[in-house]
This record gives C-alpha cells, structure tokens and sequence, in this order.
C-alpha cells in the first residue's frame, strides 16, 4: 500500500511564497506522474501543474511563470513552489500521484490535502 503526505500549506500575504511537499511511501511501487490539484471553495477542483517521470511538465495558465513544480525520485516527494501568490490562488492543494504497484497494476493516489490561503 501506498500512502501520500502533503505538509507546507499556511497563511501568506499576497506576493508571498509557499512551498508544498507530497512524499510517497510503501513498497513494491513505482512512480509515474506526479501532479498538484487545487480546489477552491464552492468551486471545482483544478489542475496545477503535472510533472512526468521523463519530466515533461504542464501548468494551468493561471500559475505560469508564478508556481514551479519539481520532484526528487530518491525521496519519491513532489514539490510545489509558488511565488507571487494572489488571492485567487487560495484553495485546498491536493497531491496526486500515478503509479504502478506490483500485484495491483496502475493506481493514482490522492494526498489528504493541505490549504493554502492568500490574503489580500
């Protein structure tokens, strides 16, 4: 079994940065896709940016230029850096990762979330 642990959401003013975290751990797995989803308030949730294990990266147009998202393989950990955070970036962040695990075949899981809140 695979668990996912997100920590590094707070309270920032706009213009701040936050750097949020997602570790894997477990055993008989392999990572694929790594990617960070945010869900607003009343809103539904949205893609941030995703980052392949050959390390194509995607973004929302949203974050372009503001958030980076980069992963360390020997720490099976998938990081989000955000700079010049906005009010409108306030939302739960939650983690996602693709894998396979030996005996299950491919999953995606989901961290438990961690909430960010931009003030203005």
């Amino acid at each position: 079994q695979v668990q996912l642990v997100e920590s590094g959401g707070g309270l920032v003013q706009a213009g701040g940065s936050l750097t949020l975290s997602c570790a894997a751990s477990g055993s008989s797995f392999s990572i694929n896709a790594m990617g960070w989803y945010r869900q607003a308030p009343g809103k539904q949730r949205e893609l941030v940016a995703t980052i392949t294990g050959g390390g194509t990266i995607v973004y929302a147009d949203s974050v372009k230029g503001r958030f980076t998202i980069s992963r360390d393989n020997a720490k099976n950990t998938v990081y989000l850096q955000m700079n010049s955070l906005k009010p409108e970036d306030t939302a739960d962040y939650y983690c996602k990762i693709s894998l396979w695990q030996v005996g299950k075949g491919a999953l995606d899981k989901w961290g438990q979330g961690t909430q960010v809140t931009v003030s203005s």
